[in-house]
């Protein structure tokens, strides 16, 4: 999203910052000061976050404002009415992974928890807390337990990255960030957390070679063992309070394109001869459309399949790749 720090998030700042303030010994400092001073102790970089960027982030998040343990913020316990009214959404450090090399593998546990009923829509985990990963688990949640109204995330890069905003938005779904200083505000996903590092993560994965069977063993664990645990504040199973609302519960459509909700957009301007580029080759839009600004939704760039053309928010389907010889061909073609 537009003004969001795309290689230093938030989080990252205020504890730099918490850094580096001492060194100023109580005495009165500006944000250019802070910023020469994260630099120069090596904490930060100008290829990471430039110094408008900087100043724009302490001003919008207020990081440079000293906290005040005297008044701890008030914190009501609550609980969402039903089932995927809202998630809360976060990622946890997983095991290191053994696969026969001689540098164990980090892992990291991407997970989305129900508010209402504490069910797990789908948890995995990945080698990287990245966006790709981030969306993969994102859709496989959706695919398992339906459409949630709101989701609620930290200010982490991939969780505020334009892409997972992009896909909430086409889902009709309200994406909510936490204040920066607040991490306690995700408290069911914090404490579901805790349930993992106490009862899955103290178990002897070490013989685990890869995430296919590390995933396995945290589904089994999940599915098997803390869905079908009475909870201690709900006084039932997870996954029974959950099918009390399954008639609340909104899914996906089928329709053949609902991968589409979950791809990369960008515009693109249609040339005169009812072409467009895109990752370096040319495109032919799927109708008339010359001298028209485009949407196209698409995969990666390492990815090559062919964009898909919206126009005014209807899809108009897939651009073919432009193919000269076999247009000089076609009858009607005057040269």
């Amino acid at each position: 999203m537009k003004g969001t720090t795309r290689k230093v998030t938030p989080e990252r700042l205020l504890e730099v910052i918490e850094q580096v303030l001492p060194g100023f010994h109580g005495k009165k400092r500006n944000i250019a000061e802070v910023y020469r001073a994260c630099i120069q102790q090596g904490l930060l970089q100008r290829t990471q976050i430039a110094p408008n960027t900087f100043r724009r982030t302490v001003d919008r998040y207020q990081l440079l404002k000293p906290a005040d343990p005297s008044t701890p913020k008030a914190r009501l316990a609550f609980a969402k009415a039903h089932a995927n009214d809202l998630w809360q959404g976060d990622t946890l450090h997983g095991p290191h992974l053994h696969n026969g090399s001689n540098k164990p593998l980090k892992t990291f546990l991407i997970c989305f928890i129900d508010d209402a009923s504490r069910v797990i829509p789908h948890g995995a985990f990945y080698h990287a807390d990245d966006t790709p990963n981030l969306i993969d688990c994102f859709q496989t949640a959706l695919d398992k337990r339906g459409i949630p109204k709101a989701v609620y995330v930290d200010n982490g890069s991939n969780y505020s990255s334009r892409e997972f905003g992009l896909i909430c938005a086409r889902l009709g779904t309200v994406l909510i960030h936490t204040p920066v200083r607040d991490g306690a505000a995700k408290g069911k996903i914090e404490r579901f957390f805790r349930t993992v590092r106490d009862q899955f993560l103290v178990r002897d994965l070490s013989q685990l070679e890869n995430l296919r069977q590390l995933n396995s063993e945290f589904t089994r664990w999940v599915e098997d063992t803390y869905h079908l645990r009475e909870h201690s504040t709900l006084g039932m199973k997870p996954l029974d309070r959950f099918g009390l609302d399954l008639s609340r519960v909104r899914r996906l459509a089928v329709n053949p394109f609902n991968d589409e909700l979950f791809l990369l957009e960008s515009t693109r301007k249609v040339r005169a001869d009812n072409t467009f580029s895109y990752n370096g080759t040319r495109y032919e839009a799927p109708r008339d459309l010359r001298d028209t600004t485009i949407t196209i939704r698409h995969h990666r760039p390492d990815i090559h399949f062919p964009p898909v053309v919206y126009h005014d928010g209807e899809r108009l389907g897939e651009a073919v790749k432009l193919d000269p010889v076999a247009n000089d061909r076609r009858p009607g073609i005057e040269f």
